[in-house]
């Protein structure tokens, strides 16, 4: 009669085993690769057209307001009634 069955000597779990059991993390796309909203990409370019005509200007301060306003009527492709 056996009293003591023969057990398994403990073994350690590799480094290879325990990092192959954690569930896989979805990899994002970077935000860079998002596509731009349209609301963002025609402000930027309504920014870029008030810009320009400041620097056509001569980057003369006072006429940020109407540079602006001339930049939305170009890039919205909005006519002037007056």
């Amino acid at each position: 009669m056996q009293l003591h069955a023969e057990k398994e000597p403990y073994k350690r779990k590799s480094a290879e085993h325990i990092q192959s059991q954690e569930p896989a993390i979805p990899q994002k796309d970077s935000v860079l690769s998002q596509p731009v909203s349209t609301t963002e990409d025609i402000q930027a370019g309504i920014t870029d057209r008030a810009y320009t005509l400041y620097a056509e200007r001569g980057y003369r301060q006072g006429y940020a307001l109407d540079d602006w306003l001339e930049a939305e009527r170009e890039v919205l492709g909005l006519g002037c009634n007056a």
